[in-house]
C-alpha cells in the first residue's frame, strides 16, 4: 500500500487527471490532497466531481484549505461571497459551475459538492512517521487542538519540527520555481500548478516525486532532490 499525497489543485483538471494517470493508483493505495482544490485555476468543478469519485471508491483522504474556507464562508454572507470572488479567485471557481448561456450563482454549486467540502474534507491527518495539512502547524500542539490560522493559513517559512518527531507534508505556500521543499522534518509540495509551476504527487514512503502540467508534460524525480538546510530556506524566501 502507497500513501500518496498531492499539492494544491487550484481548479488545474487537466494536471490533476495526468497526475493520477502517471501515478496509476492502486485499490489498496491512499489518494492524500492537501486542500486547495478551487479557485484561480478555470476547472474547480471538475476537480471537485474527481476527487468525489475518488473518495467514493474508498482511496481518498481529502484535507480542507483556506481557500475552501473561504468558499463556505460566502454563504454567510453577501460582504463574505463578494471578498472571496473579487478578491480570492473565487469568481474562476463560481463560473466553472455557470449553466450554459446565463451568469454564475452561489446556488449553482450542487449540495454535494457542498457536503463533500464542509463534512467530507479534514483539517489533518497522519500516519505512523508523517502527517497532513495544508499550510503549518504549532509544533507544540497535538492535531487535534490546532488553531486555525496555523492549519489553514501561516506560511511554509520557518516551520519547526513537530514534538511527535513525524515528518509535515504541507501545501499553502506555493514554490514559485515549481519544485517541493524538503527540509528533513517538513515537506512542501504546492508547487504552483495554477501558475507557471506543476502539480506535485509524492509518494511519502518511497520519496518518489511525480510532477504534471496543464500543458501535459510529466516530470519524475525523488524528494531527497530537493532538500535544503533551515538557513537556505531562509535564504530562498528571503
Amino acid at each position: 500500500m502507497r500513501t500518496l499525497a498531492i499539492g494544491d489543485i487550484h481548479g488545474c483538471l487537466s494536471a490533476f487527471n495526468l497526475l493520477l494517470e502517471v501515478i496509476d493508483p492502486r485499490p489498496e493505495d491512499v489518494i492524500v490532497t492537501l486542500g486547495d482544490y478551487v479557485d484561480k485555476g478555470h476547472q474547480s468543478k471538475g476537480v471537485i466531481d474527481k476527487l468525489i469519485s475518488l473518495h467514493k471508491r474508498g482511496q481518498l483522504v481529502a484535507l480542507k484549505g483556506n481557500h475552501e474556507l473561504m468558499m463556505l464562508e460566502a454563504r454567510q454572507s453577501l460582504e463574505k461571497e463578494f471578498d472571496w470572488l473579487n478578491n480570492h479567485d473565487g469568481k474562476s471557481t463560481i463560473d466553472s459551475y455557470a449553466k450554459l448561456g446565463l451568469p454564475a450563482r452561489l446556488e449553482d454549486i450542487p449540495d454535494a459538492h457542498w457536503h463533500f467540502i464542509e463534512d467530507i474534507c479534514v483539517d489533518w491527518w497522519e500516519r505512523d512517521n508523517h502527517f497532513f495539512v495544508h499550510a503549518n502547524i504549532d509544533p507544540y500542539l497535538p492535531f487535534e487542538e490546532q488553531p486555525e490560522d496555523k492549519l489553514f493559513w501561516e506560511k511554509f517559512i520557518n516551520p519547526k519540527p513537530h514534538y511527535s518527531n513525524k515528518i509535515m507534508v504541507c501545501g499553502h505556500t506555493s514554490q514559485k520555481r515549481g519544485e517541493p521543499v524538503n527540509i528533513g522534518y517538513a515537506i512542501c509540495i504546492d508547487t504552483w500548478a495554477c501558475g507557471d509551476g506543476w502539480l506535485t504527487g509524492l509518494d511519502i514512503e518511497t520519496g518518489q516525486i511525480w510532477q504534471t502540467n496543464q500543458q501535459g508534460q510529466v516530470k519524475m524525480a525523488s524528494i531527497d532532490d530537493f532538500y535544503l538546510t533551515k538557513e537556505q530556506l531562509l535564504l530562498q524566501v528571503r
